[in-house]
């Protein structure tokens, strides 16, 4: 285990057997764990008998944390950094954290795994080929249809996130801006 170093763990997106050895390895042996929601990880972290130290890094305190994780690297610890589920930094917090810690010069390594847009993308019967992932759109309609407008004329598949709660506006949405004729996929709990 390499000191100071940042991990990028990948963790579950749902079944908890869909996690890598590599990815239980390095969670038990790094010094600290920074998760996005520390409850939510502690499940997963029982689960497989980790018993690492945990800190909170979300969207809310990331910019504050920054120069605690830093601390703990220049004292030549390791910290892994995850999120609720799947690969930490996509549609969650850390990329401020990382853009800050390669600046100073310290190593960022990736421990790959699930990742819900690829998963879902794979058994979703689209063109793979070329697909843009576009994240959450945005919550209130004017600007999701106005994001959705920018996207109109894009002939790859579009990948987005949305909340259970959103999905039906969302796709009605969806189909006043790009039209009825679009094939569309919606996947959920699909680990």
């Amino acid at each position: 285990m390499a000191t100071e170093t940042l991990y990028i763990v990948a963790t579950p997106i749902g079944n908890l057997n869909d996690i890598t050895l590599r990815a239980i390895e390095v969670l038990k042996q790094v010094d600290v764990i920074a998760a996005e929601d520390t409850r939510h990880s502690k499940k997963l972290l029982d689960h497989y008998g980790v018993d690492t130290r945990l800190m909170s890094v979300h969207d809310h305190n990331e910019e504050a944390k920054i120069e605690s994780i830093k601390g703990l690297l220049s004292d030549g610890q390791s910290v892994a950094l995850i999120s609720d589920a799947g690969t930490p930094l996509i549609s969650d917090p850390g990329f401020r954290l990382v853009r800050q810690l390669r600046a100073d010069g310290f190593q960022v390594v990736a421990i790959p795994g699930p990742c819900a847009a690829i998963a879902a993308l794979s058994v979703a019967g689209l063109p793979t080929d070329r697909f843009l992932f576009e994240g959450f759109l945005p919550a209130k309609q004017q600007a999701r249809r106005a994001q959705l407008e920018l996207l109109a004329n894009e002939s790859a598949t579009l990948v987005f996130y949305e909340s259970p709660k959103r999905i039906e506006a969302c796709l009605q949405d969806v189909v006043a801006v790009l039209g009825a004729d679009r094939w569309v996929s919606v996947a959920k709990e699909i680990t």
